[in-house]
């Protein structure tokens, strides 16, 4: 999750999260928390908010922190307010539940891939057949048809 993202939720600056996190690097490995670089920024992130608002303090001066699902879970340590472990509490509660889908996903996947190969080997005897009766089919284009002409 991006740091201003998760600012709102915490209701606090964007600015005084990164300010609590920059005070407590030790608790954010690279595995934790990253900031994002120039060229990710400019061509993924900044295109989704549109263009920059006039005057001073409209705009980020800072590259964004992204935080991985423990990095969020080390912030409710960092910002100590009831607002943050509530919000926290929800953000690993939605963690677990994509986790779930995911795991449900690959399950439904998998499944679905058997099946698959069930079907493919049904279905390659019906094309053996269907091929069989347009060979058939052009044997007899060429005979004369059988009854009465007007």
């Amino acid at each position: 999750m991006l740091d201003f993202d998760l600012a709102e939720l915490y209701g606090v600056e964007t600015k005084q999260l990164k300010r609590a996190v920059n005070r407590n690097l030790y608790r954010f490995p690279a595995d934790f928390m990253f900031q994002l670089t120039e060229i990710e920024y400019n061509n993924v992130l900044r295109c989704q908010f549109g263009t920059l608002k006039k005057g001073r303090g409209e705009h980020r001066k800072y590259l964004p922190y992204v935080f991985s699902e423990q990095g969020v879970a080390m912030l409710s340590s960092v910002l100590n307010s009831r607002r943050a472990v509530e919000v926290n509490i929800a953000i690993m509660r939605a963690f677990v539940a994509i986790r779930q889908y995911a795991l449900n996903y690959a399950d439904l996947s998998a499944r679905l891939d058997e099946f698959m190969k069930s079907t493919d080997i049904k279905f390659d005897e019906v094309f053996e057949v269907l091929e069989e009766l347009t060979v058939q089919k052009k044997l007899y284009e060429n005979r004369k048809p059988i009854g009465f002409n007007v």
